[in-house]
């Protein structure tokens, strides 16, 4: 009999973009069900997998007895469809789906810690997220932090007994398709047109930032260092893309001022195909404050694109300062200032740096091994049930 696997995510976004490609590989091996909100855009995601589906209207903000009834949905469903394994991502599916599993008798229960927004919170909220994690990980039976940095810190404020708690390989929570992020697959012709489109000339140098145009992503550090360096350097471009998160995080007035009227920062929203936009990137700049594994690091590495990245947990272990890029504190505009203008004026370490983080990817974070690790980690768990 085929075994049952279901993931969950709070958002389906978080299954196309976090885990994308991999409903469809394990389908192969179990009978897959994907729980998230937003039951169009499941079902659409669904079918493209070729998985069943089950929308229950779970959201990202505390809403405790929205949360409940959602609690309630997922206890029945699961002692109606009597899953083998419940393996959850995100804050809020992790919390409600570990419970629920728990409550329903899932034989196992696996939880991935790909970030935790209690890192950035304070006070009380802090407190509360805290508490919210500990009982995540205590109804799970595994919990998997995507990076060495997220170990220590869940090892360190002893969220979690230390015996249930492992990274697959090291780390990811997906890896990422190198044959797609490959430079080959962006033709000059391509990145000639987009550069005419965008307003880039031939001889402008072009830092790049994918991801949520919010203030955790340091966006507004970022912003702030561009516009002192571009008074100095005129030929230089900022690129932007990605979406803006008003409601959650939303950027500083001055920063969103200078997204809007600064002549040399482009910002093109968000993109479904990033590469044409790393492959016209001299420098891929990711100052965030608080990652868990960034997919986004590693797509511009794989795409040959020298990085600046924060020194935080998930940068710091696909980067190595001066050795294939470059390393700055979060939260400060002075040394991004700095390390963007050696990474604009030396382009021999860019070179050297280029050389070096394909094959760095394709040893460590390719796709297809992480999905067999992922696979043997299913299989072992479900011999001992």
């Amino acid at each position: 009999k085929v075994k049952k696997l279901v993931r969950i995510t709070t958002v389906p976004l978080s299954l196309e973009k976090l885990l994308e490609d991999q409903p469809q590989y394990f389908a192969q091996f179990y009978d897959v069900t994907l729980i998230s909100s937003d039951q169009e855009r499941l079902e659409r995601l669904g079918k493209a997998q070729g998985v069943a589906t089950h929308a229950i209207p779970l959201t990202r903000t505390i809403s405790p007895f929205h949360d409940l009834r959602c609690l309630y949905q997922m206890v029945r469903f699961f002692k109606r469809e009597k899953p083998d394994i419940v393996h959850t991502h995100t804050p809020k599916a992790g919390i409600i789906g570990m419970l629920a599993a728990y409550m329903a008798r899932v034989p196992v229960k696996m939880h991935t810690v790909a970030g935790l927004p209690l890192m950035e919170a304070k006070g009380f909220k802090r407190r509360l997220l805290m508490a919210v994690e500990k009982i995540t990980y205590r109804c799970a039976d595994w919990v998997y932090p995507n990076a060495q940095g997220l170990l220590s810190f869940i090892e360190e404020n002893q969220m979690c007994s230390s015996s249930k708690i492992k990274i697959l390989g090291k780390g990811s929570s997906n890896g990422i398709d190198t044959a797609f992020f490959d430079p080959i697959q962006i033709p000059k012709a391509e990145t000639n047109t987009l550069k005419a489109n965008l307003e880039i000339a031939p001889e402008d140098f072009v830092f790049s930032f994918v991801g949520r145009l919010v203030g955790d992503k340091g966006v507004n550090e970022l912003v702030e260092a561009f516009v002192l360096l571009s008074e100095q350097y005129p030929n230089i471009k900022l690129l932007l893309v990605g979406p803006e998160e008003k409601a959650l995080d939303p950027l500083n007035r001055e920063t969103t001022q200078h997204i809007s009227t600064h002549p040399s920062i482009i910002s093109v929203g968000y993109q479904n195909d990033i590469r044409p936009y790393l492959a016209v990137s001299d420098c891929f700049v990711f100052p965030s404050y608080r990652e868990g594994f960034p997919n986004v690091v590693l797509q511009a590495a794989a795409m040959e694109v020298p990085c600046i990245v924060s020194n935080i947990n998930g940068c710091n272990e696909i980067i190595q300062d001066q050795k294939n890029g470059w390393w700055v504190p979060p939260k400060s505009v002075t040394p991004l200032v700095q390390t963007m203008e050696e990474a604009l004026t030396n382009s021999v370490k860019r070179k050297a740096f280029k050389k070096q983080l394909r094959p760095q990817i394709i040893a460590h974070y390719g796709r297809q091994h992480f999905w067999e690790l992922l696979k043997k980690e299913y299989q072992s768990q479900l011999k001992h049930v």
